[in-house]
């Protein structure tokens, strides 16, 4: 993979053009990096001044690899760009914003991104992702520099007064985790970034790693700061290699830059980090399994109590946070909680990246505030299904998240609001299905990914998914007791949520319950029995 600023014939790099070109793991996909080859030679027989850099992905995934050129007026956006279409970019004078089919226009302007309120992801796209002096011309350390001018009881207050919860699905106030640890004695403590993103239909920690890991860094020496912790681990699963390196390439560079270590900026204060690879397991998402993961230990989930905000990595008072929430950190200091606090609704504070997939027709990534509805992403910004047939069901929240029919659709995205209609926002991933789906097979999946996942440490979810999965069978089969199976079903589901030690057997009858509630045809429910129109309060 192709990394940082390349130079293509050009003596001096003051008379270069830059193109910006993703490095991205979804750009590489879509051949970036032949594509960045193939720029450098043509400008190169040409004998035209080109500098080429490799920078994050803007998320609009269905024009990757986006190629920007740096004009007068602005970026000028290209894309998709392959192998072929070089040669006729340059013929078209796209070095000068020259007009061609894959011309976009200026990318700012583009609606996608000019409708989108972007603070955490304000960088992404926009910087060379490993130089620091670019993160830093972007305001990037202006909120670190501030901590280190604040003691940490004001750096908890000011985070608590933004209004953050966390972003990884649980919503929980991260002032207030944050202060348990702050007010644990103890010699030691951790922070620990859970950058194990496993949810179907997630991409925004990726995103960020890959393209401002920086900002990942100043939020977690931050909250170093903050609870007087003074090592820190982000657990990265081994499936993102390019997030991976790019991060390990980060941390040295911020370390030589004296913005990590044992005397930050001269300070005298200290904070370290290292990446850690995971093998993989969804159940590593899980806080608890993490640390024991983390440990050398099977992921395995642990009964609370104790927190980890107490007793959590060997032993001791942890943070563990998401990515985005400790992305979204270094603004808040920068700009002052209220800043944040002013967009969202409710409790739902600040923004969040929500990331489209599934069938639609413009996957992406989209921060916005709170309040925002799904049918809002799926249309202005999803652009329908990519089938071109009706819409039928979104899933909100990854792979334990409800099933929403379009009478849904206008609830606005805010955590309370959704915990009323029995869904959950989760980690911001929205995966659209159009009118062929068959939603009796989707609760099929939904048990049956619980067992393949499960750590088996609770029989709820270790015995429950397996006869959730061989019940759902049985209903789709037909037959004389169906009726008794779909109780049958409902009554296994309120086992599982209320007895499972984790969110993946407490959460897996969401999917499930809300496919049988909204979707009873699909399970040979043809009367309207109380059964097909039961009440989903069993998933409260």
């Amino acid at each position: 993979m192709s990394t940082g600023v390349l130079h293509s014939n050009a003596t001096d790099t003051q008379d270069a053009v830059t193109i910006y070109l993703p490095r991205d793991a979804a750009a590489l996909a879509m051949d970036a990096d032949a594509v960045a080859h193939a720029i450098e030679a043509e400008a190169q027989r040409r004998g035209v001044p080109v500098r080429l850099v490799r920078n994050g992905s803007r998320g609009l995934l269905w024009l990757e690899p986006l190629a920007e050129v740096v004009t007068p007026a602005g970026r000028a956006a290209y894309g998709p760009v392959q192998v072929e279409d070089v040669a006729e970019l340059f013929d078209a004078g796209w070095l000068q914003g020259g007009d061609h089919r894959l011309h976009l226009g200026l990318t700012e302007e583009i609606p996608y991104l000019k409708k989108q309120q972007r603070l955490t992801f304000a960088r992404v796209g926009v910087i060379d992702p490993l130089s620091l002096d670019d993160y830093v011309s972007h305001e990037g350390m202006q909120g670190l520099r501030r901590a280190l001018n604040l003691s940490p009881e004001q750096i908890v207050t000011e985070v608590t007064d933004s209004g953050l919860r966390g972003r990884g699905g649980a919503a929980f106030p991260t002032g207030i985790k944050w202060k348990t640890v702050l007010t644990t004695p103890a010699e030691q403590k951790y922070i620990v970034c859970n950058a194990d993103e496993g949810d179907s239909g997630t991409f925004s920690d990726r995103l960020l790693m890959e393209g401002d890991p920086f900002t990942l860094i100043e939020g977690m020496a931050i909250a170093g700061l903050a609870v007087g912790a003074a090592y820190g681990y982000i657990y990265v699963r081994s499936e993102y290699p390019h997030a991976i390196a790019t991060l390990r390439e980060a941390i040295a560079r911020a370390r030589a830059e004296g913005w990590l270590g044992d005397d930050i900026q001269g300070t005298g204060k200290r904070f370290d980090l290292e990446v850690r690879t995971g093998a993989g397991a969804y159940i590593c998402g899980e806080e608890t399994s993490l640390l024991e993961s983390l440990e050398g230990k099977r992921g395995v989930v642990r009964a609370k109590p104790p927190l980890p905000a107490i007793a959590g990595l060997f032993g001791k008072p942890t943070v563990i946070n998401n990515v985005i929430s400790l992305a979204s950190v270094p603004i808040i200091l920068a700009r002052g909680a209220q800043y944040y606090r002013d967009y969202g609704m409710g409790r739902s504070r600040g923004t969040l990246p929500f990331q489209l997939a599934g069938n639609l027709k413009h996957g992406g990534l989209v921060e916005l505030a709170f309040g925002v509805t799904l049918r809002d992403l799926l249309v202005d910004f999803g652009g329908g299904s990519a089938s071109g047939r009706p819409l039928r069901a979104v899933q909100v929240g990854g792979p334990l998240g409800a099933y929403l029919p379009e009478s849904q659709w206008d609830v606005p995205l805010d955590y309370e609001a959704y915990i009323n209609i029995s869904a959950m926002v989760g980690h911001g991933g929205i995966v659209a299905f159009d009118d062929t789906v068959d939603m009796s097979h989707m609760a099929r999946y939904a048990m049956e990914f619980c067992a393949v996942e499960s750590c088996g440490k609770c029989t709820p979810c270790r015995i429950g998914a397996v006869r959730g999965k061989e019940t759902v069978d049985k209903i789709r089969a037909g037959g004389p007791q169906r009726e008794q199976h779909i109780h049958l079903l409902r009554d296994l589901c309120d086992t599982m949520l209320g007895g499972s030690l984790c969110a993946l057997g407490g959460m897996t009858p969401y999917p499930v319950l809300s496919a049988l509630n909204h979707f009873p045809q699909d399970f040979g429910i043809v009367q309207d029995s109380p059964s097909a129109h039961q009440t989903a309060s069993q998933q409260a």
